[in-house]
């Protein structure tokens, strides 16, 4: 074995295919989760696999580990609006406290820390694309900072810890990103979309659907959170990863109804408050040093996304029927 990683949010959608990752490279997998919003259906196939350990564990809570740990990846956090916006406290104290806990952690065991921000800390951006300097826009007081400005302090936190007691803390701000392992009732665009469209439903837009996302697919993530938790020399560091890619709302819609074969067509909602314009990273940095940028197009990585969905959405059914 290569060593031991512990991974917060380990049943999540993003946390599941880092356990999946770090074993396949020779690792040692300790996942914690509360299960708040992950499930144990995302690593099940996980729990006969040598090296890989399930802790159901609350973040928020002193963390006591017995064995040695060599990377603390923090990934646990409500991460779609709808989760955050249901659970506000929470998130707020998953990404204050647990962040806190996770930190005290690394520095007891000597680990390297990798956090999980989100490209939210730039809130509605003035700057386009958005490079690793770029300070933000965000609103401290809307319904949004419950995770945008938990993720800053996150940061924040972060920073210090290296800062006064020399953790090698590095921090990802992820993009959006999307792929199988996503909850049916997630929230986020994607899901939304494609549940809309195979169930036949109106796809709902909000606002003039003018407003653009970069979407990446969970592999090209995946690698490039990868890189930068095992690339030496990278301590105090920022790096976007996403994809450049640049889509309106309303040409993603019109791209998942097509690609499903759906005769849905498009309904227009208010948009919500404080909703991003505009969102795209620069990755110059990641490409620089890393060497990594995503090499999943769009519309490859929407057809393993639907076919996914498709299945769930079979068994959803099946199980129903089977109720009645």
């Amino acid at each position: 074995m290569r060593g031991t990683v512990l991974i917060t949010g380990g049943a999540g959608f993003i946390g599941s295919h880092l356990c999946e990752r770090f074993l396949k490279e020779g690792f040692k997998v300790i996942a914690l989760d509360s299960l708040l919003t992950g499930s144990l259906d995302n690593i099940a196939h996980l729990f006969e696999v040598e090296g890989f350990r399930f802790i159901r564990y609350d973040v928020t809570n002193f963390i006591y580990i017995k064995e040695e740990i060599d990377i603390v990846l923090h990934f646990a956090c409500p991460a779609s609006p709808q989760d955050y916006l249901k659970h506000p406290i929470h998130t707020m104290k998953v990404d204050s406290l647990g962040t806190l806990n996770t930190l005290g952690l690394a520095k007891a065991k000597g680990s390297r820390y990798l956090l999980a921000s989100t490209s939210e800390v730039y809130g509605d951006p003035e700057v386009h694309p958005q490079p690793e300097d770029y300070w933000g826009k965000v609103n401290p007081i809307g319904p949004r900072s419950v995770y945008d400005e938990a993720k800053r302090f996150a940061e924040a936190m972060a920073m210090a810890y290296y800062r006064e007691h020399g953790i090698d803390v590095r921090i990802a701000r992820i993009f959006n990103t999307y792929g199988p392992r996503m909850r049916l009732d997630d929230g986020r665009v994607i899901p939304n979309f494609i549940c809309q469209a195979l169930r036949g439903e109106p796809l709902t837009v909000y606002g003039d659907g003018s407003q653009t996302r970069s979407f990446c697919y969970i592999d090209d993530l995946i690698e490039g959170i990868y890189r930068l938790a095992t690339y030496e020399g990278l301590m105090g560091e920022v790096f976007n990863l996403g994809n450049p890619d640049e889509y309106t709302v309303k040409e993603l819609a019109q791209l998942i109804i097509n690609l499903t074969g759906s005769n849905s067509g498009i309904v227009y909602r208010p948009l919500p408050q404080d909703d991003p314009k505009r969102r795209r990273p620069d990755i110059t940095k990641a490409m620089e040093t890393l060497g990594w940028k995503p090499v999943i197009p769009l519309k490859e990585g929407l057809l393993k996304t639907i076919e996914y969905f498709r299945e769930r959405l079979k068994g959803e059914a099946l199980h129903s029927n089977s109720r009645l």
